[in-house]
């Protein structure tokens, strides 16, 4: 059991400060993401990019877009997740007996 900040107890409780969301990526997935945007700025606008200039470009990308995009794919499993909640009784159910 938890206690709230006047001592109370309170079975469900979250934390009331939230840590701004930090996504990190690994060494090996960070330099193919560099890689790609440099080819799609090349290809796409015929604009070449120093590796610093893609790795800056990702930062941005990451720093702006993850949590929007992180966030939407929760909403999306949360809603996936809940359909099949929801259909668990009309796929799954087994007659009783009344015997």
């Amino acid at each position: 059991m938890h206690r709230n900040e006047r001592g109370e107890d309170n079975a469900v409780t979250r934390p009331q400060t939230l840590r701004p969301m930090q996504i990190r990526l690994e060494d090996e997935r960070r330099e193919q993401l560099i890689e790609s945007l440099g080819r799609f700025m090349a290809d796409e606008f015929d604009v070449e990019l120093s590796e610093f200039q893609a790795s800056r470009l990702l930062e941005f990308m990451v720093k702006r877009l993850g949590a929007p995009i992180y966030n939407q794919a929760i909403q999306d499993a949360r809603g996936f997740v809940q359909d099949k909640l929801e259909d668990l009784e009309g796929e799954f159910y087994e007659p009783e007996d009344d015997d």
